[in-house]
C-alpha cells in the first residue's frame, strides 16, 4: 500500500499531465492513440493511478513533448553527495622529501 505523502505525488503528477494535455487542445482520445495506450489507461495516468506502469507514464510525456524531463528526476542528488562525502576518508599525505 502506497503512503498518503506518495499517492499525492501521484496525483500531482497526473494532474500536471493532464493540464499539460489540454494546454496543448489535444483530446484524451488523441493522446492515448499517439502514446499506443487505451483511452482509460491514459486517464487512469491522468488520476495518477499507481497500477499504470511507468513506460504507459512515459510513453504519454513524449506525446506531450515532456520525455526529456523525466530525466530530471534525482539528477541533482543533493543529500546523496552530502552523505558520500561525508563518508570519504581524507588521507594524510607523506612529508615532502628535501
Amino acid at each position: 500500500m502506497l503512503s498518503l505523502k506518495t499517492r499525492k505525488i501521484l496525483d500531482r503528477l497526473g494532474e500536471n499531465m493532464k493540464l499539460a494535455r489540454l494546454r496543448r487542445k489535444l483530446s484524451a482520445e488523441q493522446v492515448a492513440e499517439r502514446a499506443d495506450i487505451s483511452r482509460p489507461t491514459l486517464l487512469a495516468i491522468e488520476k495518477g493511478s499507481p497500477g499504470v506502469s511507468i513506460g504507459s507514464y512515459i510513453q504519454v510525456l513524449f506525446v506531450l513533448g515532456l520525455a526529456e524531463d523525466i530525466l530530471v528526476v534525482a539528477s541533482d542528488d543533493e543529500l546523496g553527495r552530502k552523505l558520500q562525502d561525508a563518508k570519504l576518508i581524507m588521507k594524510e599525505r607523506a612529508p615532502k622529501k628535501k
